[in-house]
């Protein structure tokens, strides 16, 4: 059992069972949601399995690593692998796809095409995900754009063009400076092309030119995660997908942003990670309150909530700024506390749709009464966002304001300046929140809307939402849950000597 290729088939698996949803009838619709999700729950306890029985948490070296020659002419390798900075990416992607894929069951125009790019997506993240060679880091890149665009282009909103070209134009403009840097790292040196990332770390670069690396990725990952002032489509983009899209934007696919800005620029380019962090310090704080005062002004609902997860990613880039042990833990448990936050909030936000059909908070109010479930679940959610204490979002951000206060990498003014402005961002989280539920819950409204539309949750809307917010309070309570899966790999990214230093240093 050992000797198969286990990666390879949780990568392959859902594309390659999406391939054969056309033999399915045409009106076979419930065939196709159960099929799909069938696939997505398989590959997800198919890795679960894999990753308990062959997998040793404790060790941060690569496991479970598959290499194969694709093509030589290039030393283009399909190099598969996991450590334990990528396995809870890994669970997360499965997780979420999982339940977005039980989320899209009203979807009926077009199943086949839908659940297919689903599953595309799937294998596209996966894959990123677990990639040890840089080229096929840019394959799996690239691999969920067109889904996205075509999700965004047959299953969006009103001004659903207008968003995907936006989504399009952006990402694959980053996609360009990922494919230059992955080139021109993989091509300097004198003994041959090399893209595996153990070969590229080994590789020592002129300083110039690995801050000329650093930056063309930083571009990349700025679009993706998104960083500002490079995060315009992420709004638009959310503003006008189906929230089973939405799902999957927010909890995964942003993460790919900051997997690659710590996989390849932090790993690979660490001189250049110690000149840029301070200035990532300065641009995450700025995130978090731009993207707080912006969300406060918003009166479309799904609008309000994409601003709000462009501040929380503020968080993320403070820790990986912060070059800590502390900050680090939290910017990766940041990731999936959002990923599992922000499922929820825009699976919320379509339940919602569905019955009040508006997503606009000024014809909103005064319907906690008629549907007493989403208002629990809406509110419950929102506190996990606001970072209530007992819940995800709290351990990853006062981790993260840990590490920039007590760190002695930078002056005691910096410190105090940047603990200001985020502290500032923690305090405009819950008044944008807190007014989102007054808007849309309390006072008075009507609907005139007819008996049948106007219902509470069902089973399968509560049991997503109790699958996602079981792991919320778990980790909430219990961080150790998730922080033992990849410590062991962050501590051994701080080993290494240029990290303890304090010469690159001038903040």
């Amino acid at each position: 059992m050992s000797n198969l290729p286990w990666l390879t088939i949780i990568v392959i698996l859902p594309i390659s069972a999406g391939l054969l949803i056309p033999l399915f009838p045409h009106k076979g619709n419930k065939m196709i949601r159960w099929y799909t999700l069938g696939i997505c729950l398989l590959d997800l306890l198919l890795m679960t399995y894999i990753f308990r029985y062959h997998y040793h948490f404790d060790n941060s070296l690569i496991q479970l690593e598959e290499d194969y020659n694709w093509i030589n002419l290039i030393h283009f390798h399909w190099k598969l692998g996991i450590d334990g900075f990528s396995i809870g990416l890994i669970l997360l992607t499965g997780f979420i796809t999982t339940l977005a894929t039980l989320a899209a069951w009203p979807v009926t125009r077009n199943p086949q095409l839908f659940y297919f790019l689903m599953l595309a997506m799937y294998s596209g993240q996966l894959g990123l995900f677990a990639s040890r060679d840089i080229l096929l880091f840019f394959l799996m890149w690239e691999l969920e754009l067109i889904p996205v665009y075509l999700l965004l282009c047959m299953w969006g909103g009103k001004r659903r063009l207008y968003s995907a070209t936006k989504f399009l134009l952006y990402t694959a403009g980053g996609s360009i400076f990922i494919l230059m840097g992955a080139l021109s790292m993989g091509l300097y040196g004198s003994h041959g092309p090399a893209f595996d990332f153990e070969l590229l770390a080994k590789k020592d670069y002129p300083i110039t030119l690995e801050m000329l690396f650093y930056l063309g990725f930083l571009i990349a990952y700025a679009i993706k995660l998104p960083i500002f002032p490079l995060h315009t489509w992420l709004p638009d983009t959310h503003g006008e997908a189906h929230y089973s899209t939405c799902m999957l934007l927010a909890g995964v696919l942003l993460k790919m942003g900051g997997y690659g800005l710590i996989r390849i620029n932090m790993e690979l380019l660490p001189h250049a990670h110690s000149l840029f962090s301070p200035w990532l310090i300065i641009i995450g704080a700025v995130q978090i309150i731009y993207a707080a005062l912006t969300s406060m002004g918003q009166r479309n609902l799904k609008r309000r909530i994409a601003y709000s997860s462009i501040s929380h990613m503020g968080f993320v880039i403070i820790g990986i700024g912060s070059m800590t042990y502390t900050g680090l833990n939290g910017a990766i448990l940041q990731m999936i506390s959002h990923g599992l936050i922000g499922a929820a909030l825009f699976f919320l936000v379509g339940t919602s749709y569905d019955r009040i059909r508006t997503l606009f908070l000024d014809e909103m109010g005064g319907i906690a009464i008629s549907i007493p479930k989403i208002f629990t679940m809406f509110s419950s959610f929102s506190m996990a966002s606001l970072a209530l204490p007992g819940m995800s979002g709290f351990v990853a951000e006062f981790m993260i304001f840990l590490s920039i206060i007590t760190n002695h990498n930078y002056s005691s003014t910096f410190r105090i300046i940047i603990t200001a402005i985020a502290a500032i961002g923690m305090i405009l989280t819950p008044i944008y929140l807190l007014s989102m539920l007054r808007r849309m819950f309390y006072g008075y409204k009507d609907f005139n809307i007819p008996n049948p539309y106007f219902k509470d949750s069902g089973p399968r809307e509560l049991f997503i939402l109790i699958c996602l917010f079981l792991p919320i309070i778990g980790i909430g309570l219990y961080p150790d849950l998730v922080l033992f899966l990849y410590s062991a790999k962050v501590e051994a990214i701080f080993s290494q000597s240029f990290y303890l230093s304090k010469s690159f240093f001038s903040f």
